[in-house]
């Protein structure tokens, strides 16, 4: 006995609109405002400026801190003159090349470590040797080998950015998926191919974090390193010009000297860091 199957005919409800509902209201303009970032950390700076004013005007001793007024004075006649620009170019030209260098080993070094069991052997015995050893304590050892020059401002920056670098992308090149590595080694990546077409971009987060405070460490060790030591190769960056007015008691020009050192960071980690974060781990869905 065969079954018999009838077809249903097809229908459409028209669906009334909402009109009772109540409409989601728009947020006041300065609730839209205060969810910009960037106005925020505006407005912790003003106000730390504030306090940093108030608390010169109480103190009433130039010599010891001067206002912020002053600071911004000596900072902006820094920036005229041309004073100022000269030394950050010459620090940041020897920060560059020893944080480029840095970088170039830390990846050598960190690949070799997930190539082979020596090379994990030796990034654990160089980093447990030398990373608690502060940069600024191979300085006399730095001057001793290449001199009075950039040389040795390069040695102690390749020692402050290689072993936090090496830590960190070691640390994310073990956190990759085993899936994401069995899917290289069936497309048969090997060796430096794998590296950089796997482990990297799986491990791009924490590669990121170890630039940032491999940047930190070479920036505050460059500025310590001048200080002690000054000039290099004729030449007094940043930190010349910090202990140089600190000599000579021009306190607002060392406080200027010490301004241009922040606004640099702040550069740095809100335009460079923060704009390759957004075009990368934050695009992949990787970092929020």
């Amino acid at each position: 006995m065969s079954a018999i199957t009838t077809r249903r005919e097809e229908y459409e409800i028209p669906l009334q609109p909402l009109t009772d509902l109540p409409l989601e209201r728009e947020l006041p303009l300065a609730q839209r405002l205060w969810q910009q970032g960037w106005l925020r950390k505006t407005v912790i700076l003003l106000v730390l400026a504030l306090i940093w004013e108030l608390a010169a005007r109480y103190q009433g001793n130039d010599l010891l801190l001067p206002s912020f007024v002053q600071t911004a004075q000596a900072f902006w006649d820094g920036l005229i003159s041309g004073e100022l620009l000269a030394k950050v170019s010459i620090s940041l030209g020897v920060l560059i090349k020893g944080y480029l260098i840095g970088i170039v080993l830390a990846f050598l070094l960190t690949s070799l470590a997930v190539s082979t069991q020596l090379g994990r052997d030796l990034l654990a015995t160089l980093t447990s040797m030398l990373n608690p050893l502060p940069a600024i304590a191979l300085l006399p050892l730095a001057l001793l080998w290449f001199g009075l020059g950039e040389n040795s401002l390069i040695f102690v920056l390749v020692h402050s950015v290689l072993w936090a670098l090496a830590l960190n992308t070691y640390a994310g090149f073990l956190g990759v998926s085993e899936t994401q590595r069995m899917a290289g080694r069936n497309y048969g990546l090997k060796g430096l191919r794998f590296v950089l077409f796997i482990l990297i971009p799986a491990a791009l987060p924490s590669i990121l974090a170890g630039l940032k405070i491999a940047w930190a460490f070479a920036w505050r060790t460059l500025i310590a390193a001048e200080l002690v030591f000054g000039a290099s190769s004729g030449k007094g960056g940043l930190g010349w010009y910090i202990f140089q007015n600190r000599n000579e008691l021009y306190t607002d020009k060392v406080f200027a000297g010490l301004a241009a050192v922040i606004l640099i960071g702040l550069l740095v980690e809100n335009l460079i860091f923060a704009t390759v974060e957004r075009l990368t781990v934050k695009r992949w869905g990787m970092q929020r």
